[in-house]
């Protein structure tokens, strides 16, 4: 079991706890939880999709939401993100399942994701290993479709949905399913970052499905904020 200290936002004085197999906070998170930082959170009712350690939906207490919901598949995390919400001394209901089904009939002012996203050698996901937490299909979309193609119903009329992926799953893609559903969407936020270990590991891969250059070893992130139209 490890312990992690967030970069920035507003849990980076207080410690996470990490079981084996709960996704470790990262540059993305760290992203998003800036851009939320803006006044997205406070005084709404905050959705986190896929919560891993509960890191966004803690940020988003912290920052003044009405109410904070957190929801993921594994078990692991669900009891990671009760844990540090208990030791960050905020309040957050965390349900387990699979992605909006946990809340349906709901609506929320602003509902944040980090999705696995990286693109990977099958588009089988795997449930009970690691890689669970990062793969999502051979183009990355696998979480991030589902999310865009049925987050409206979960979005109270004047919402915010916060998306952060890497631009290797597509960003214009993105962009054009949120409004397939019926919302306006723009990046708010982009961060340039070495390769981690996952990214690393899958260069070969990535190299020879054209996904990156030749040598590349750096990931574009973004967040793409999304609203009614």
């Amino acid at each position: 079991m490890t312990f992690d200290i967030p970069r920035s936002g507003n849990i980076d004085v207080v410690m996470l706890l990490y079981p084996p197999g709960v996704y470790r906070t990262q540059d993305d998170t760290d992203l998003l939880i800036r851009v939320m930082d803006r006044g997205y959170a406070k005084g709404r009712r905050v959705l986190d999709l896929g919560t891993g350690s509960g890191a966004l939906a803690i940020a988003a207490a912290r920052a003044g939401a009405a109410s904070v919901t957190a929801v993921d598949l594994s078990m692991r995390s669900v009891l990671a993100t009760k844990v540090n919400s208990w030791l960050q001394g905020v309040s957050v209901q965390v349900l387990r399942g699979d992605l909006l089904e946990p809340v349906a009939g709901r609506q929320f002012d602003l509902i944040v994701a980090n999705p696995p996203y990286v693109p990977s050698d099958t588009d089988a996901l795997p449930r009970h290993r690691k890689a669970r937490c990062w793969a999502a299909g051979q183009d990355g979309r696998e979480l991030v479709d589902r999310i865009c193609a049925n987050v409206t119903h979960f979005l109270a009329p004047k919402g915010d949905v916060l998306l952060v992926h890497s631009e290797l799953t597509g960003v214009d893609r993105t962009l054009e399913a949120f409004g397939a559903a019926g919302l306006d969407a723009r990046i708010l936020a982009r961060a340039s970052i070495p390769f981690g270990p996952v990214l690393t590991a899958r260069a070969p891969m990535l190299e020879r499905r054209g996904l990156i250059n030749p040598g590349q070893r750096i990931e574009n992130l973004v967040v793409v904020g999304a609203r009614h139209a």
